[in-house]
């Protein structure tokens, strides 16, 4: 049995959908430890709503898979929904997303499921700051499971004082992807010789599709039918975005809680930008690549 809004000091959550995480900007700069970055997948939108509640830069906010989270504040809280349009509701009443809202102490404030998208981000001004910090972080690694657990139902989220400035008065759109199709803009690389003239014909012409086995750790794609480059199985280093080939022909775009190295050879990385619309895309969703040549030094 919960307790009453009285008892709490925080954020109740009353009720969560498929996967809802505590994330902020990751832990950067921590590979050499065998520590991936980890932080929201969508980091434009996750920064979005920190922007519109007034937050700091990296407060910790609710990144939720595919909507379904219900929330009761102890107290007045200002909050903003970001990322995939949601239908956003308080005490029932229809309200507006990707602008700053204020919900009173007491009051029920509910996700509705994504009409496009996948991830939506709640930002509460302050901040929140459940047990399981970390590196400096307050992220969930769903990899190797440091940070915080995941956010469930009877939780009670602290909220901070990560506050910068007054919340914003405008609203941001939401992260939607235009168009059936995603380019991601790929720069060849570490070893770009090792991808023949048949690869890269089909890295350039070809279209793959989002597989449904693709999560936090990486994006899989089905279709381009690659021959794997060559490669010595020896490991490493994976950096945010990279793109590895495995033997069976598919590609896997790593993401926020990749691991820090790999065996299979990596053909390229994936421009940071384009990593945030690629986490808003469902399984099925058509992608082509946008070749850049590897850098000459």
């Amino acid at each position: 049995m919960s307790s009453s809004p009285r008892s709490l000091t925080g954020l109740e959550i009353l009720q969560t959908g498929p996967q809802c995480l505590v994330e902020d900007l990751g832990r950067p700069g921590r590979a050499g430890e065998g520590v991936t970055i980890s932080g929201a997948v969508d980091r434009r939108s996750y920064l979005q709503g920190n922007r519109l509640v007034g937050n700091e830069i990296g407060a910790p906010a609710i990144e939720v898979l595919l909507g379904g989270l219900t929330v009761r504040p102890a107290r007045d809280a200002v909050v903003a929904v970001t990322g995939a349009w949601c239908p956003v509701t308080i005490d029932d009443s229809p309200v507006s997303f990707g602008t700053p809202l204020l919900v009173r102490a007491g009051s029920v404030l509910r996700l509705g499921h994504p009409e496009h998208g996948l991830r939506s981000y709640l930002a509460v001004r302050g901040g929140v700051i459940p047990t399981g910090e970390f590196g400096g972080s307050w992220s969930t690694d769903t990899s190797s499971g440091i940070g915080p657990a995941p956010v469930r139902a009877g939780d009670n989220l602290p909220v901070g004082n990560r506050v910068a400035r007054q919340p914003l008065i405008g609203e941001v759109p939401p992260a939607v992807p235009a168009g059936d199709e995603l380019t991601l803009r790929l720069t060849l690389g570490p070893r770009p010789k090792l991808l023949g003239a048949e690869a890269h014909e089909a890295l350039t012409r070809r279209f793959g599709d989002i597989s449904a086995h693709s999560d936090r750790i990486g994006i899989r794609l089905n279709g381009f039918d690659l021959a794997a480059p060559p490669g010595d199985g020896a490991s490493q280093a994976l950096p945010l975005g990279a793109v590895q080939a495995p033997r069976g022909g598919e590609l896997i775009v790593f993401h926020v809680d990749h691991p820090t190295t790999g065996g299979y050879p990596v053909i390229g990385v994936v421009h940071g930008e384009d990593l945030d619309l690629l986490a808003q895309c469902g399984p099925g969703r058509r992608v082509r690549f946008a070749v850049r040549p590897a850098p000459s030094y």
